[in-house]
This record gives structure tokens, sequence and C-alpha cells, in this order.
């Protein structure tokens, strides 16, 4: 289809298709369902994107994230060389994978499966999840920044949130995936604490530094799923963004569509069997006073298959929340000296998430 087929017109609404969508409450899974093979023009990309977009195509394949195997981790040696790999990836990338983290494959099977079917199951039992009230626990939803965007996103969301609480009762998670997330939440937070400690000392901190600061609570999983779309080269699973996030872990099936900015190319993160994604987040890039980075990555459309993913993004204290700002350790004398002012999540959450999410939160909190 061609872009020219989508130009603006005199009674074209934008507001009304985007209230009509909200108001469908079956998401992008509703459209496909009812048979489209045109995307709404809500969902196709600015042309200035879609023309910038040519310069920023990686020319070889060969460029790849880091992959850290944490077998080992508890043997001195071998956790010293994960640490300085944790180091590099961390200031390079801000993204790289783990292999060998403890999760069992049935966990993480169980986890993407569920999540799947919660999304494929009939439109009239997901409904009774759907809201855009982001202090409510457990919701389903289309495009978190939907009314703010330039354009649409072609996917779901079923959200579950333990930001202002780290219990979370069973009944109030869906049936069909109850068992499975409750499981996974507890083996992710887990390995969260893990990853913490690596950073921590990856900084020249103590291992318990950043759990410490409870960066490991305010947990909140986002359960992607991205239907197959019609027209992948209009639109974008998923914009590019940062997280508003101390770390993420990413938990994806093995369809390819994960993007990373590096040196301003568009890389591949490839799907690994059994591995996870380590993500630096919007918050560790502060704590660490830019000494660690939080990448711009997003999510391309494909027509082949959907495609579900977990990320679990650990906010740290928001209730009541705790100021945070770079860590003293880092920004003694001799040093880099502060450059970002300090902040509660609950603030840079608002700041975040009261515009469109393609820019990153950072200059909103820089000094």
């Amino acid at each position: 289809m061609e872009l020219s087929e989508y130009t603006e017109s005199p009674d074209y609404d934008r507001a009304k298709e985007l209230e009509a969508f909200d108001d469908s409450r079956t998401g992008v899974k509703g459209l496909i369902d009812a048979g489209i093979q045109k995307i709404p023009k809500i969902f196709v990309r600015p042309a200035d994107e879609l023309v910038e977009e040519l310069s920023l195509q990686c020319p070889s394949d060969d460029l790849r994230p880091p992959v850290i195997d944490l077998a080992g981790i508890g043997v001195k040696d071998q956790r010293e060389k994960i640490v300085g790999q944790v180091r590099e990836a961390s200031r390079e990338w801000g993204i790289f994978l783990v292999t060998n983290h403890g999760i069992p494959s049935g966990i993480l099977d169980g986890m993407i499966d569920g999540i799947r079917r919660f999304h494929e199951q009939d439109g009239e039992i997901k409904k009774t999840f759907y809201s855009r009230d982001r202090t409510r626990r457990v919701k389903y939803s289309s495009n978190i920044d939907l009314f703010q965007s330039r354009a649409a996103n072609w996917r779901d969301t079923l959200t579950i949130s333990m930001a202002a609480s780290q219990n979370l009762e069973p009944e109030d998670l869906p049936a069909i995936c109850r068992n499975a997330s409750m499981e996974y939440i507890t083996h992710v937070t887990r390995l969260g604490e893990i990853v913490f400690e690596l950073i921590s000392e990856a900084l020249g901190l103590k291992p318990n530094y950043l759990n410490e600061l409870e960066c490991a609570k305010g947990r909140t999983l986002v359960c992607h799923y991205y239907p197959p779309c019609p027209q992948p080269e209009l639109t974008l699973g998923a914009t590019k963004h940062t997280d508003p996030a101390f770390l993420t872990i990413l938990l994806q099936d093995q369809i390819q569509a994960l993007q990373v900015l590096h040196d301003n190319l568009w890389i591949n993160v490839e799907p690994v069997p059994g591995a996870l994604i380590i993500n630096i987040g919007d918050l560790l890039q502060i704590l660490s006073n830019d000494e660690f980075v939080s990448p711009m990555h997003r999510v391309i459309a494909n027509k082949e298959a959907p495609r579900t993913s977990v990320a679990s993004f650990f906010r740290g204290a928001v209730e009541p929340p705790t100021t945070y700002g770079p860590i003293k350790e880092l920004t003694s004398e001799g040093r880099t000296p502060a450059l970002y002012k300090e902040f509660t999540v609950p603030e840079y959450l608002n700041k975040f998430f009261g515009r469109a999410i393609n820019e990153s939160g950072l200059q909103l909190f820089r000094l």
C-alpha cells in the first residue's frame, strides 16, 4: 500500500478515530478479528519518520548486543569476569542478554503461552479488564500514549502493577494466565535482585547497594501482544522509547522484532532460546550519572505471525516515594559532578507519561 493513499483529507477527524478505537475496548487484536486488510490511519507513521528510517538501517547483521553467561556467578573469578562483561555492556549498549539465569524454561514458556492465550481469548472477556486508569493494578489496554502520540502502535498490553504494593492477590489476575504469571513474577523478582547486585559491583559499589536503595521494588509487568499486521512497513509494534525504570528484564518469544539504537543504527536483538534481555532504564542512567546508558529501542511490526513479550520493569520505591539522584560515591571529588537533579519515581513517571513516549525523559531532569 502506498503512503499517498493516507494523505490528509479535509474531512479526516483523527480525534474521532482515536476515540472510536479506544471505545471498542478490543484493541488491535479486535481489528484483526474484524478482518481488516488496510490499517487505520491512526497507526500510519508520519512521512518524515518513514524517510528518516532509511538512514538508520544497520548495513550488517553481524552486529549484536552482548550475550552474558551467568553460570558460575557464585565463583569469585567467574563472577569478576561476569561483572566486567556487565560493566562493558551497560556502558556501550545499555542492553544485553543473559543465559543460565536460573529461571526454568518451563516457567518462561508457560508465561509466554499464558499471555498469548489471554490476548487471543474472547474479546468480551478481555473487555472486563480494559482501562486507562494508571492506578489500576491489573488492566488491559492498547497504546498507553494513544492520545499523545503522532501514530498509534500495533500492539495490545496486559499490565500487572505492583508499584504501590508488593502484594499481589492471585484472584486479581485473569484466570487464563494466573498461575503462570504468579510463578514467573516470583522467579523474575529474584533475578532482578541478582542483576542489581552485578550492576552495583560493575559501578564499583558494594553488591547490595542498589537493592538497599529498593531499586528492585515497584515492579510492573507489561505483557505485550503484537498481532500480525497487513501493512508492517507503515507502522511499528512499539515506537522508539527508553524505559522509565531502573531496570527491565524482557522475556520474548522467538519472533524477531526488537531493535536497539546503537551508534545511530537500529540493531536487531535476535531471540536466543532460553535467554532473557536486560535493559538499563532511565532511572539507573541517572543514578550512575551517565556511567551506564538507557538505550532507545523499538519493536517492528510483522505480517507473518503474532509476537508475545513480557517486560518486567523495576521502578524502585513508589509508595511511600523515595528521593533518588546521582549516587554520591560516583559524583565525589575528582569525578564528574552530578548531571541530574533529584526525583521521586511518581514525579518521573508523571512527566514521562504526560507526553508521547518517543522521547527520553532524561532531559526533563538534567541539570
